[in-house]
């Protein structure tokens, strides 16, 4: 029976996230799900899963490796701010970005979240519903980072500051209820040990971080399929830190949250977090979730009317604790999105499950007590994406196009302004002929420019964009050109080169500044080549259906992804990629990877979509 158990529970976790896909169950996390099942499969209703001493130990280490992945989530840049010296273009751009930063948005509404936390806590205390103020504090505070991350990536918010804003208050969720927790343990677990020495804790983690530095730079070369290295340090530091954890009276999942920490903090590769996903939410995190519906028996809930009344108010109390994110992310973005954000922070259950763990480990809660504030932790994951999703819209900010300005109206840049416009790009184009101003004027928005000094472009904007494309056939006029503007901040150059000697003579400079160089001469000899090599490359590039284009893959979710199996692989053909240096040709099994440049062709009507899609910051 034992082992028919386990059985049962792996094959409700291959089916699960199955069926969620077949009926488009997607208001509902695969972990609320998870433990949902776990409730028809236990006690509640079916009886058909034994609690064994494996599956308890099973639910252990889920727990450990959830809180390790709950770790390795932070992303600490969200953290810091960015102490280099602005170019005059981002001191602009500053003045004109709202009054209130995604940092400060965020960590006041996390203070808002302590405070309601303990006022909600210390009112359970008064009308004697709930007698532990600083452990209802501490659940009431979480936020479920996991449940978030999910939703945020779905609508694709993640490099959005809507989104970093949600997200850093998440992270706030996870890492603050920890610390409290670590507090908690050490006044009242009867192992607990002076207080000072959780900080042998942080002192390992130290000490195991600079000791494996390094590790990422020299993995690639030395690391097999057979050897695994990455997954074996993850592991090691997993084991190394609960360990400690336990030897000095904390609680394992501590170690196990700084273990994540201590690996994100190490610049892992996407690959190796991919794998660890993998591990954890392959095996270990299922059972986990399954055997806590197992554990919470639902005919005790009811049969107990104080339980009953219970539910309820900790629902409530667990919206209310998020209620003045409202009007703080208010401050800053929409109303409705204010409200999106709002419900998605209320969500909570990954920390909730973890500190009711150690709870019933401290016998500090009862089952009864702890079924209650897990159905309504499993309620608020119900209700806060589904809001979230109803509720939010884009934020005007985050439909802003890719600004292109272009010196130099000709022959060549106006059709290209044309067709550039037709997309994601909003194009401005100037010159200081004013017969070609008069010429082409009517075909292109184009700006009368009475001089090309720099003060004077500085004073009309020409700076101002996010490409600036210097297209006159003056190359000396260009090259100074293009350093002021990237000296100024522009994020691209594109300079035209037609003086050969000039070129040679520069091209050094150019490369080390990130100024990118076009020459009319190489163009065409390389047309021809290619012309005479591969015949159907002019009409590719000619025609008005087709066309080359290249992207940078920013989108996670097509990362580790094999080109056969893009979902609109049938609209496009990948001829090259190129990554760290090296062109690649790829088959139908190369795997995508992160910031691959992809060189493609397809449609002009499919091609920006694509495009879009691949280079989503996510």
């Amino acid at each position: 029976m034992n082992q028919l158990s386990l059985v049962i529970i792996l094959l409700a976790a291959l089916f699960i996230p199955l069926v969620m896909a077949r009926f488009k169950l997607t208001i509902l996390p695969t972990a609320v799900v998870e433990i949902i099942v776990g409730v028809i499969l236990g006690p509640s209703l079916l009886d058909i899963i034994s609690k064994t001493s494996s599956l308890n130990m099973l639910q252990n280490v889920g727990v450990i490796v959830l809180l390790f992945l709950s770790g390795l989530e932070i992303d600490f840049s969200l953290f810091t701010k960015k102490s280099k010296e602005l170019t005059p273009l981002e001191i602009k751009n500053k003045q004109s970005e709202p009054k209130h930063s995604v940092l400060w948005v965020a960590v006041a509404s996390y203070i808002s979240i302590v405070g309601m936390s303990f006022v909600l806590a210390f009112g359970l205390k008064i009308v004697g519903l709930f007698s532990d103020i600083w452990l209802a504090a501490i659940i009431f505070m979480t936020i479920s980072l996991g449940i978030v991350i999910a939703g945020l990536k779905e609508k694709e918010l993640l490099s959005k500051p809507f989104g970093q804003t949600i997200l850093l208050i998440a992270a706030l969720g996870e890492v603050v209820p920890m610390i409290g927790l670590t507090f908690y343990t050490s006044v009242y677990s009867p192992e607990a040990k002076s207080l000072w020495l959780l900080l042998l804790i942080l002192l390992a983690a130290a000490v195991l971080f600079i000791r494996f530095k390094f590790f990422f730079r020299f993995f690639d070369r030395v690391n097999k399929s057979t050897t695994q290295l990455d997954v074996r340090l993850s592991f090691f530091m997993i084991v190394a830190l609960v360990t400690i954890a336990e030897s000095v009276g904390a609680e394992g999942i501590l170690g196990a949250f700084v273990a994540g920490i201590v690996i994100k903090l190490l610049n892992p590769h996407e690959e190796t977090k991919v794998r660890l996903d993998s591990i954890g939410y392959g095996f270990f995190i299922p059972i986990f979730f399954i055997m806590s519906g197992v554990n919470l028996n639902i005919r005790e809930l009811i049969a107990d009317p104080s339980t009953l009344v219970l539910i309820p108010v900790l629902l409530v109390a667990y919206l209310l604790a998020k209620a003045l994110v409202y009007p703080i992310l208010r401050i800053r973005f929409k109303n409705a999105n204010a409200v999106a954000g709002t419900a998605m922070s209320a969500t909570t259950i990954t920390v909730v499950l973890a500190v009711l763990q150690v709870a019933k480990h401290l016998h500090r809660i009862t089952s009864q007590q702890s079924g209650a504030f897990l159905l309504a932790a499993i309620i608020t994951c119900v209700v806060g994406p589904f809001v979230f999703n109803k509720l939010y819209s884009a934020e005007a900010e985050d439909l802003k196009k890719t600004h292109i300005h272009i010196v130099g109206t000709n022959l060549t840049t106006v059709p290209i302004a044309q067709q550039l416009a037709k997309g994601w790009y909003d194009v401005t184009m100037y010159t200081q002929n004013e017969h070609n101003f008069r010429a082409f004027n009517s075909e292109a928005p184009v700006n009368f420019l009475d001089n090309l000094e720099t003060g004077y472009l500085v004073k009309e904007g020409v700076f101002d964009a996010d490409i600036v494309v210097f297209a006159q056939t003056t190359s000396n006029k260009n090259y100074e050109l293009a350093k002021v503007a990237k000296k100024y901040g522009v994020r691209r150059v594109i300079v035209r080169f037609e003086d050969r000697n000039i070129l040679n003579e520069k091209q050094d400079e150019l490369s080390e500044l990130g100024i990118e160089v076009y020459n009319t001469p190489d163009v065409n000899i390389s047309m021809l080549r290619a012309l005479i090599e591969t015949p159907s490359t002019m009409q590719l590039l000619t025609s008005t259906e087709a066309s080359v284009y290249e992207v940078a893959l920013h989108n996670r979710l097509y990362a580790d992804i094999q080109v056969r199996n893009l979902p609109f692989i049938d609209k496009i053909t990948i001829t090259q990629i190129y990554r760290e240096k090296w062109f690649i040709r790829p088959t139908g099994g190369t795997p995508l990877k992160l910031n691959d440049r992809i060189i493609f062709t397809s449609t002009k009507q499919e091609a920006p979509l694509i495009r879009q899609e691949l280079g989503k910051m996510n």
